[in-house]
């Protein structure tokens, strides 16, 4: 990749004009470290958004605390390790590994009496096929009662000119659209070099079997919102895509027990009225039974919503433990969340890379003074580089900076790559479609598209955004 060579190229030039300052050389190091490592990803939202609940969905297992202990309050990393692994990074001293507990299935974190305030970091190394691409980071809830905890995270997302954010992604989680969900992402809106941060942003309607109070059409309801808002002025701006997710029932799904299946087939099995009738709410579920602690278990599992699909699903016909759990996580909007991580951020991996990278230098540059003339070589490669430029004008597009047509302005977003990198999803086009095909889809979109640049009803910038477009075409159409 060119862009990927260039920026390598550059941030080998900071190491040789920084080669007598030790701390900035090994900053600059570890910029070129990340340039190979997987994709890093910040999970953010307000407390109880679901934050942790969902990462262990990701993951495929019980390895992000729920509760509200100490731990949670603390900048948390799960990337992925030959065997399971957790070190504690103080703000002053030397990292710490703790000890690997598991308790019921799930991993429980002891930090030894150590307040999150006195802590930097915590890594946790966890082998697992989910995390070979992708390292999931947990941050502490914005918008916490708690002023410390919010801030954590922010400093984290937002650090100041020495400390430049280490996420090249972030997944926001949030119950509803609240004015403080749009004031952190506006505030979190990169003015910097790269100027495009709603295209590595998601957002997340991540309890949506909650809407609708739980009922068996919570989650075509959520959808139904998750759509309204991915037009609404106050979020289509700030992230890429809007995505509704029932976290719970996505993370149960992933690791549903035997037990749990055989405790779902006997409610199945109660007449549906008297069913209907307990999960009215939490506490007539719980009271229906003697002893009570397994359906409270049921329920911290499950949730209400979750219980009523599982029994539905068994009276149905599904007849193991296997296939429910396959149905759990399909009804749980997982698959489109995973979907739209591949496409907006698996697809953009050495782009994204590059963006944080060049943030990174260039927050330096404007601290420490511009040897070598590297800011110029920065606003080269962001000038030169094509792919930087169909962030801009998909960001600007989606913000309203840049206004066209409502058709054309449409497949100018698919075109730059709004619903996938690949030449087929930018042509609107099967993802097995002959190479034949996209090339007559891609020379069509062309003379279209220069037809567009010449449109004399265009003022400069929508002009200007045309021939970005145009470029875009010409990409596809070049040989390999």
């Amino acid at each position: 990749m060119i862009l990927a060579h260039a920026v390598r190229q550059v941030l080998h030039t900071a190491l040789a004009a920084y080669r007598d300052q030790p701390r900035t050389v090994d900053y600059l190091r570890h910029q070129l470290q990340r340039l190979d490592e997987p994709l890093r990803v910040a999970i953010a939202g307000k407390v109880k958004a679901g934050k942790s609940t969902l990462l262990n969905a990701l993951v495929g297992e019980a390895v992000a605390p729920t509760d509200a202990g100490e731990c949670t309050k603390v900048v948390t990393w799960y990337r992925n390790g030959p065997a399971p692994r957790i070190v504690m990074y103080p703000k002053d001293g030397e990292p710490e590994a703790l000890p690997v507990v598991r308790r019921d299935g799930a991993l429980e974190i002891d930090l030894g009496g150590a307040t999150a305030e006195r802590l930097d970091r915590l890594v946790v190394d966890w082998p697992a096929q989910s995390l070979r691409s992708m390292t999931l980071i947990d941050t502490p809830g914005v918008a916490s009662i708690n002023d410390g905890v919010s801030k954590r995270t922010v400093r984290f997302l937002e650090p100041d000119d020495d400390t430049p954010t280490e996420a090249d992604a972030v997944l926001y989680l949030m119950r509803h659209l609240h004015v403080a969900d749009a004031e952190f992402l506006e505030a979190f809106t990169d003015q910097g070099v790269a100027r495009a941060t709603a295209v590595n942003t998601v957002a997340v309607i991540s309890r949506a079997d909650e809407i609708g109070a739980g009922r068996m059409d919570a989650m075509f309801a959520a959808r139904a919102i998750a759509t309204r808002y991915r037009s609404e002025p106050a979020l289509r701006g700030l992230c890429q895509n809007v995505v509704a997710v029932a976290g719970l029932l996505a993370h149960t799904g992933r690791t549903l027990r035997q037990t749990e299946f055989t405790a779902l087939t006997s409610l199945a099995a109660l007449p549906r009225e008297e069913l209907d009738a307990s999960l009215l709410s939490i506490d007539r579920f719980v009271r229906a039974a003697d002893p009570a602690e397994a359906r409270r278990d049921l329920v911290r599992r499950f949730g209400l919503f979750g219980i009523r699909v599982a029994a539905s699903l068994i009276r149905q016909g599904t007849v193991s433990p296997g296939a429910l759990a396959d149905e759990l996580v399909a009804r749980s909007g997982l698959g489109e969340l995973q979907r739209v991580l591949q496409i907006q951020f698996g697809e953009r991996r050495d782009l994204l890379k590059a963006r944080s990278a060049l943030l990174a230098l260039d927050r330096l540059v404007r601290t420490d003074g511009d040897a070598r003339g590297l800011g110029r070589q920065i606003e080269r490669i962001l000038a030169g580089a094509h792919e930087f430029a169909e962030l801009r004008l998909l960001s600007a597009l989606r913000s309203g900076m840049v206004s066209l047509p409502e058709q054309v302005s449409s497949e100018a977003e698919r075109l730059l790559g709004g619903a996938g990198s690949a030449h087929s999803a930018r042509l609107g086009l099967p993802e097995n479609a002959p190479r034949e095909e996209l090339h007559r889809a891609a020379f069509h979109a062309l003379r279209r598209w220069q037809g567009q640049a010449e449109n004399p009803m265009f003022g400069r910038r929508a002009a200007d955004a045309c021939r970005v477009v145009v470029r875009t075409c010409e990409g596809i159409l070049a040989p390999n």
